[in-house]
């Protein structure tokens, strides 16, 4: 029969072995890769995933993170090259791509953003103060950005980082700038828009005096034509009335006689006031059309 003493010593023998068992073996995840460090010195680097094996107790395994990473940099105020104060908001992508650089000069992700930040904004400052406002805005945006992500790679790389990407986010004037631009720019668009008015005005103003003007011509040019046939037609009735004369001058004359008669006796008003011998009143007088004798200066007839 096994003395108690054997059981107990196998059984922490046992604990022992599934300790140190324990503290042999590590897992890498798929995002991540692994610095193996012994008594504060590196020793190995883990990028694949899966079961990995170390010394137990003396080996220290740091998790390092190998996705890409996001970088927010807080808005900075750029000035361009024609002296025009900018708010950029930039961001940027980066992953650890030496994980023993990425350790042992800045040690975190939290450290490496606050050095990447210090780099990304002198470049930008860099960058942007050698271009023009309209530049960063809209005609070399896609290009600046490229230049600041190599410069910024380009020093990240002594921390064993690479910089995927840089991208400009916003590019504006500061607040004050800004309505001091939309102020001049509705300034300028009233003035140009005054200037249209006032040639519109001008150009109706020319049209209408055209218009007016070729109207006066063909009212004239209507009148004078209108004058010159009635000028005609007058002729042509004198020439006829000339003509009927010369035939029968009894019957013009008391056709024109009918025709005054006519004219100046309404129907409302008959009053005349003539003398009764006058030509006028030949016809009533007689249907001959003879003219009556004037009476004696002392007939009853003469007096009044």
């Amino acid at each position: 029969m096994r003395s108690p003493v054997a059981g107990t010593v196998a059984l922490l023998v046992l604990l022992l072995v599934l300790i140190v068992g324990y503290g042999s073996v590590f897992t890498v995840d798929q995002t991540e890769q692994a610095l193996v460090v012994r008594l504060g010195k590196p020793v190995s680097v883990v990028t694949d995933p899966g079961l990995h094996f170390k010394a137990p107790f003396i080996d220290t395994v740091i998790d390092i993170d190998k996705r890409i990473l996001d970088l927010e940099n807080p808005s900075q105020e750029v000035i361009a090259s024609d002296q025009k104060r900018l708010v950029v908001d930039a961001f940027a992508r980066y992953r650890i791509k030496t994980p023993l650089r990425f350790y042992q000069s800045v040690g975190s992700v939290q450290a490496a953003n606050t050095q990447l930040t210090t780099i990304l904004n002198a470049s930008l400052r860099r960058v942007l103060g050698e271009v023009t406002f309209i530049q960063v805005v809209r005609d070399e945006r896609e290009a600046l950005m490229g230049r600041i992500r190599d410069q910024v790679d380009k020093e990240a790389d002594a921390y064993g980082i690479q910089v995927v990407d840089v991208r400009i986010r916003r590019a504006d004037l500061p607040e004050q700038n800004s309505q001091a631009v939309y102020q001049r720019m509705q300034t300028e668009r009233q003035r140009e828009a005054a200037e249209f008015r006032a040639q519109g005005g001008q150009k109706a103003q020319e049209i209408r005096s055209n218009a007016d003007r070729e109207a006066t011509v063909i009212v004239a040019e209507a009148n004078s034509k209108a004058e010159q046939i009635r000028g005609d037609g007058d002729g042509e009735r004198n020439r006829l009335f000339a003509e009927a004369y010369g035939k029968d001058p009894g019957f013009f004359a008391f056709y024109r006689s009918m025709t005054a008669y006519e004219n100046g006796l309404k129907s409302n008003d008959t009053r005349f006031l003539l003398r009764p011998d006058s030509d006028f009143f030949r016809y009533f007088n007689s249907p001959a059309g003879t003219l009556a004798a004037a009476p004696a200066a002392g007939s009853p007839a003469a007096k009044p």
